[in-house]
């Protein structure tokens, strides 16, 4: 098939990575694939000497583009300028893909030409939304798209707006990637997580839990990496890595004791599933991916969201275990995070893109 990915901002987060992984995975499959998208809006002239003058001179200075696609080396095409993708930037195709809520709208205008239309639901988007535009986004769950969703949690939530199931294909990790050998607790007791400024990723409640693990175990160890740098404030009980190189990432998973992760509201949540690939046991809110994969007590800790008192303990009861136990707790939690594989989720993926265009 000829299939066509539209992505809204090709950059460093999670749900470009997604479509970047499946994008070389049906390339393999023997399909002929293009991502169309654009570069990270920059603001313009007189925007980014604001930010200078406020202290961020970042934004003045030139620098190359970086993305998943560029890191994946997928076929991609890059619009003229950070406008809405149009029906001439597109190919002729035999399906294409909305990733974002607004790709949805913007693929709906085009003509039947470009494609069968499918839609790759990552997450909740209205929720990242001012609420004058929430029911905007929410409307593109409605329109005639072949549906699919990364998680059971957003699949309900699709199906109570729509009245119609969407096609459930959970995200999965590249095994060869996100590995590690067998191994015993850390001489220092390592706390691992990540960074986002944004609400929903719930920094605020992971920061009161490692304030609250401190106290108990004053020699906690903390990993924290991320694309964007966290707050002066917190940084000195933290060794933070700032967009390590992909080949580092497994290498921090497996410098930990216990991961963390503490999102509000999440699609998936892939740095989970990673951590746990390199045999690093999770606790996490239950959300999205976890909710799915994660059997609380099992291969992993689940606690409701916001729930810092459950949390705490969690994470302490992980760090407090035996050497022996917690080798078993770290091999039932990397058994199950290869026990379905990107090859499983694209060959998920081709079949609802082939039922869409049939």
């Amino acid at each position: 098939m000829r299939i066509t990915f539209v992505v809204a901002t090709a950059d460093l987060t999670g749900g470009c990575r997604v479509v970047g992984i499946y994008a070389r995975r049906l390339i393999e499959r023997g399909h002929d694939v293009l991502v169309v998208t654009r570069k990270p809006y920059r603001g313009s002239w007189r925007e980014r000497v604001r930010s200078a003058l406020r202290g961020d001179p970042t934004h003045l200075l030139p620098r190359r583009h970086v993305s998943h696609l560029e890191l994946l080396d997928v076929p991609r095409r890059y619009v003229d300028r950070h406008r809405p993708i149009l029906a001439r930037d597109v190919p002729d195709a035999d399906a294409i893909v909305a990733t974002w809520w607004e790709t949805a709208e913007w693929i709906d205008a085009m003509p039947r030409r470009k494609g069968a239309r499918a839609y790759l639901i990552q997450g909740n988007e209205a929720d990242l939304v001012e609420d004058a535009r929430r029911e905007r986004v929410l409307r593109t769950w409605d329109l005639p798209f072949t549906r699919v969703v990364i998680s059971s949690w957003l699949g309900r939530l699709v199906e109570e707006r729509t009245g119609e199931a969407p096609i459930l294909v959970p995200n999965s990790v590249d095994g060869a990637q996100f590995d590690a050998p067998p191994r015993g607790k850390q001489p220092r007791p390592t706390l691992g997580l990540t960074f986002s400024p944004t609400p929903i990723k719930g920094f605020d409640v992971a920061t009161e839990v490692v304030r609250r693990v401190r106290a108990e175990i004053p020699t906690l160890r903390v990993v924290c990496f991320s694309a964007a740098k966290p707050p002066r404030d917190v940084q000195h009980w933290m060794e933070h890595h700032h967009r390590p190189a992909q080949d580092v990432i497994p290498k921090l998973y497996a410098s930990c004791d216990v991961f963390l992760s503490t999102s509000r509201q999440e699609g998936f949540g892939l740095p989970a599933l990673e951590a746990m690939a390199c045999r690093t046991p999770l606790v996490s809110t239950r959300y999205g991916g976890p909710a799915d994969f994660v059997r609380d007590g099992e291969n992993g800790f689940l606690a409701e969201v916001d729930d810092v008192e459950a949390l705490t303990a969690r994470v302490l009861e992980v760090l407090r275990l035996s050497d022996a136990s917690w080798r078993a707790l770290s091999e039932r939690t990397h058994a199950s995070a290869h026990g379905y594989t990107w090859e499983d989720a694209a060959a998920r993926l081709e079949a609802a893109l082939e039922l869409a265009s049939s």
